[in-house]
């Protein structure tokens, strides 16, 4: 069993399966130390003749009867018990899931997918084992330990003080060997989570390590770090098969006493051949607590390590949350206005962003522009409450931003991001996956506007084609326009697109912005992009420059206003006319 805030919840949810299952595992532990008093009434019998064929049935009856109520018992027993420990699991990691959506994009910069993985599989999997096979192996240990140990009392006391010696010593060392243990598993669980994490990063960059041909390279940073894991897994073991030598090594010297001494016993008189018999039948049932107590600590060892990853994961703070002075309900025009912004990442003291200032009426479009690295990314990120921001720097219909539900502002943001992430399910669900609509005709309304309809009836399942893990298994301008079209099917107050049409050719990109134009008319529209053409026809264009807002206002203001704004437009025209 293990016990901590974030498992504790569980054993009183499940408290009734775990009362029935040890009160089913109590009755299989008293009724099977009956068989070996039976046994050695039987042999004694035998010995002096005195069995008769009515008390030799009655002893097969009481056998019958023992065997029944342990076959039912154990039934129990496992279903309950084991059960819960796959509830709990399931519970866990549900907690789990539903506390990792609340946590900030800083959390997921810090902490690698392999790493997080290593969670949901071998450390869930630990703790339930622990639960299970733990809460088990704690009421053998204990109540079957305990009434062996007292039958066997009750039949010589010395032979049992002689026994319980080497019983002590596993004891002692049990509790040393256990802390070495844990060490030894937070070591293999860390290995186990970099492997993982190298094998996930590795398989979505396969594309790369060929084209650059770095397959040979890659296998020995591979087998480097899968030998490590190896040699903490050998490390682990060792440690844990040394409990388990000492455990049977201090059985066999049990045993040994046992028959020296109570040969003696037997053939001074004291003690009979059925007695001692049973005296050994009792050792043996007690032999399984012995070894249920290392095991335990074994597991113990593991869960502990593995709970306080748990916990390190489930009590990481939510940084990103509503506060207590916020607007139960609110309706959305989309005006946005910066008021003199400043921001810098998280553990960081650079401000990405400085003094950022400009209003965006409800209805308008705006086109952000700027050279690499300039902050635009970073600006529309904290319209999505990506990260928190200073109090009223950032107003949405004159209402500070930090005021407004975290949920409500996402609500009304449709975002298409710069990496086009998509799901490794069918087309028809990318799209709907904001929206919900499970309206095909809808879904089609906006491919068409997205002008992705016509590559997606090309496949031979339209919309149904389950794309790849990313959506890999089509082009990235069609995965641009899946992208847009998810963005148009949610028809949010504020539309953002992220650089979202570099990878489409010049006509294709006139059709989408033709088509933007049309369906978001008094509707706020922000769009990132690198191209001049993509933002010229914008109702505002604002130029960022290191962080800074270079300057604000409409394509023909800025060409007399802005000279880095000019200088773009020139080489741009430059560039398309020596490309034609």
């Amino acid at each position: 069993m293990i016990f901590g805030k974030n498992v504790n919840r569980y054993y009183f949810k499940y408290a009734h399966f775990f009362i029935l299952g040890i009160i089913a595992l109590i009755f299989v532990d008293i009724y099977q130390l009956d068989i070996p008093e039976i046994i050695g009434q039987l042999i004694d019998g035998i010995k002096e003749k005195t069995i008769t064929e009515g008390l030799l049935m009655q002893y097969m009856k009481q056998l019958l009867v023992i065997v029944g109520i342990m076959f039912v018992g154990r039934f129990l027993w496992r279903v309950c018990i084991f059960g819960n420990g796959i509830r709990i699991e399931a519970d866990l990691r549900e907690k789990m899931f539903a506390h990792s959506e609340k946590l900030s994009q800083s959390y997921y910069q810090e902490n690698k997918t392999g790493a997080l993985m290593a969670l949901y599989t071998n450390d869930l999997q630990t703790i339930r084992q622990s639960i299970a096979s733990g809460t088990i192996m704690f009421i053998d240990a204990a109540l079957l330990g305990f009434l062996s140990f007292y039958k066997m009392w009750s039949i010589d006391k010395w032979l049992s003080i002689f026994a319980s010696i080497p019983l002590l010593i596993l004891a002692l060392c049990g509790g040393i060997i256990g802390k070495f243990m844990r060490k030894k598993f937070e070591d293999r669980q860390k290995s186990y989570a970099d492997l993982s994490d190298f094998t996930q990063e590795n398989f979505s960059g396969m594309s790369v390590i060929k084209a650059f041909v770095k397959e040979g390279k890659e296998l020995i940073a591979f087998s480097k770090i899968n030998r490590d894991y190896l040699d903490k897994n050998i490390s682990f073991v060792k440690a844990a098969i040394l409990l388990e030598v000492l455990i049977g090594g201090l059985i066999s010297l049990v045993i040994i006493v046992i028959i020296g001494y109570g040969g003696y016993l037997v053939f001074d008189g004291t003690l009979s051949i059925g007695k001692l018999t049973e005296y050994i039948a009792y050792f043996g049932t007690l032999t399984w607590p012995m070894m249920a107590i290392a095991q335990l600590i074994n597991m113990q060892s593991q869960a502990k390590a593995s709970l306080k990853r748990i916990d390190a994961h489930l009590n990481h703070p939510i940084e990103i949350q509503d506060g207590k002075d916020i607007l139960s309900h609110h309706d959305f025009r989309g005006q946005i206005q910066f008021n003199n912004l400043t921001f810098s990442y998280p553990k960081s003291e650079k401000p990405v962003l400085e003094n950022i200032s400009f209003t965006l009426k409800a209805g308008e479009s705006l086109g952000i522009i700027g050279r690499t690295g300039s902050g635009k990314t970073t600006l529309v990120d904290l319209l999505l409450r990506i990260y928190n921001v200073p109090e009223n720097t950032i107003l949405i219909d004159d209402i500070d931003i930090m005021r407004l539900p975290l949920r409500l502002v996402r609500d009304q943001i449709a975002y298409v991001p710069q990496d086009n992430f998509l799901y490794s399910d069918s087309i028809r669900n990318n799209i709907d996956f904001a929206a919900n609509t499970q309206d095909l005709s809808k879904i089609t309304e906006a491919a068409v506007l997205a002008d992705v309809d016509k590559n997606i009836q090309e496949f031979s399942q339209g919309y149904d084609t389950i794309l790849g893990e990313r959506g890999v298994t089509i082009s990235g301008g069609q995965k641009q326009r899946v992208s847009i079209a998810r963005a148009l099917l949610k028809d949010a107050k504020i539309l953002i697109m992220d650089d979202s049409v570099s990878a489409v050719d010049t006509k294709t990109e006139e059709q989408i912005l033709l088509n933007l134009r049309k369906v978001r008319k008094n509707k706020t529209t922000i769009l990132i992009a690198h191209r001049i053409t993509t933002v010229q026809s914008m109702d505002k264009i604002l130029v960022l420059d290191e962080g800074r807002v270079e300057a604000f206002g409409t394509h023909q203001e800025l060409l007399k206003s802005s000279p880095l704004y000019a200088n773009m437009v020139r080489l741009q025209t430059l560039e398309d006319e020596v490309t034609a």
